[in-house]
């Protein structure tokens, strides 16, 4: 096992991890940029090493610096969290080359389902569903008003090195398909330094359901459940549950099945997500997989009693699974929701600041993830999610109960936050009855 980690993230996931790793006696090494000398994850951490200036490209994101700290501090793996450099295969590959441990899938799986049409491509030769879409990638304007008019409208046109819903376009006949196809593609040289794009059948209002797996690097391969995020606002997740409220045993079964084909093709290691649409026939199709954990992941945590960051480690550290699939089981029912600095009155502006006063709500069944303190200071820099609240019960009905319970107790003053925006959601009848879908927001709240 490891002796020491570095954290080559920051905010919740950073002290997420930093907790995991205390609890298996490994030390931990901080990353931070200028203007995050003073978060919580920096002081949680054994030791600390300032990486550059705010600016994400020269911190977060500055592979040399990073690799430099690691050397510097004798830390023998990197554990990445989700975002910045956790799904960059040459971070991935430039670990491996300097004999540091990364603790997510090789650089060449990373590679290979970061493209999102070479993933789909990959999934059809692994006998998994994808949605009826383009076998390569767009080529020019004829060639994609004519793929548009094979596969039949609406579709969507996507980015192959795509996610976070950045340069995605829905096109639902000709006479928009050229300035969707264009736009997209500057888009996606903007966020990816990639404008290469694919296209895809488009499923109106189907629900996005993904599947947890873990798998070791002896073959072994387990799913552990669904989570349902299909509340989504501008292609982002906002809450997330677990189980989907609508699934049977026999369709879980089956894409679980599928999500592990896809895992056992392309030789995956350590935990990842299989993200599938549902339509309203509960037939599924593959959209994408995430090489890494997932912003998510503690509603799984709360049903499997199983602490995904630790698998991560020990699976990074060559373990053996000591899981299997018949002892996973599902236990009750978990919710989260992701609690950000922005104002939805001003159509859902960042909000940075000082928090000025905090209470964080507690009892049985209730767990927050955040980077908060009082008196902690809210950079302009980075991403507006400053918690995450989670709950569990023994089904849906007291899941939703707790929830509204602990977004009642969460005080968060200074700032503006989406906490009462999170109130109508789950106190609106659609969800109550578990019966939404992707299109859920635009129908009710946006």
């Amino acid at each position: 096992m490891f002796k020491k980690i570095l954290v080559a993230n920051r905010g919740e996931i950073a002290v997420r991890i930093i907790r995991a790793c205390r609890e298996m006696g490994i030390e931990t090494v901080a990353i931070y940029s200028t203007i995050d000398k003073d978060a919580l994850h920096v002081q949680m951490a054994d030791e600390s090493v300032c990486v550059g200036p705010s600016a994400p490209r020269d911190s977060y994101l500055n592979i040399k610096n990073i690799l430099s700290a690691t050397v510097l501090t004798g830390a023998e793996a990197i554990h990445p969290g989700f975002g910045f450099l956790s799904e960059n295969s040459k971070f991935a590959q430039m670990c491996e080359e300097c004999n540091i441990t990364f603790i997510g899938p090789s650089s060449n799986v990373i590679d290979k389902m970061g493209n999102k049409s070479n993933a789909r491509a990959m999934m059809i030769e692994a006998g998994v569903p994808v949605i009826p879409g383009s076998e390569e990638t767009l080529q020019d304007d004829e060639n994609t008003i004519n793929m548009a008019r094979k596969i039949g409208y609406p579709i969507m046109i996507k980015a192959s090195a795509g996610g976070g819903g950045r340069g995605i376009r829905i096109v639902k006949n000709e006479d928009e398909i050229l300035d969707a196809y264009h736009t997209a593609k500057i888009e996606a040289k903007a966020s990816f330094g990639d404008d290469t794009m694919y296209m895809e059948k488009y499923l109106e209002n189907p629900r996005h359901v993904e599947f947890q797996i873990l798998s070791d690097n002896y073959g072994n391969v387990v799913y552990l459940g669904e989570r349902d995020c299909s509340i989504q606002r501008r292609n982002q997740k906002v809450l997330e549950e677990a189980p989907c409220p609508i699934m049977t045993d026999e369709l879980r079964k089956s894409m679980g099945e599928a999500a592990i084909r896809a895992a056992e093709y392309i030789k995956y290691r350590n935990a990842g997500t299989i993200e599938f649409l549902l339509d309203k026939h509960n037939n599924f199709y593959f959209m994408e997989m995430n090489t890494r954990i997932q912003v998510e992941h503690p509603v799984t945590e709360f049903i499997t009693g199983i602490d995904l960051i630790k698998e991560q480690i020990k699976i990074a550290a060559g373990d053996k699974l000591t899981l299997t699939q018949d002892n996973i089981k599902i236990n009750g029912h978990s919710i989260e929701c992701r609690i950000n600095a922005e104002d939805p009155s001003k159509g859902f502006m960042p909000c940075p600041g000082t928090v000025s006063e905090l209470f964080i709500p507690g009892g049985l069944g209730v767990r927050v993830d955040s980077l908060l303190y009082d008196g902690y200071t809210i950079p302009p820099t980075y991403d507006s999610m400053i918690a995450k609240l989670i709950v569990h019960g023994k089904n849906r009905e007291e899941a939703i109960n707790k929830m509204n319970r602990a977004l009642g107790e969460f005080l968060i003053e200074g700032v503006k936050t989406n906490i009462d925006y999170h109130f109508t959601i789950i106190n609106n009848e659609e969800f109550i009855k578990g019966i939404y879908d992707t299109g859920f927001i635009g129908r009710n709240h946006d």
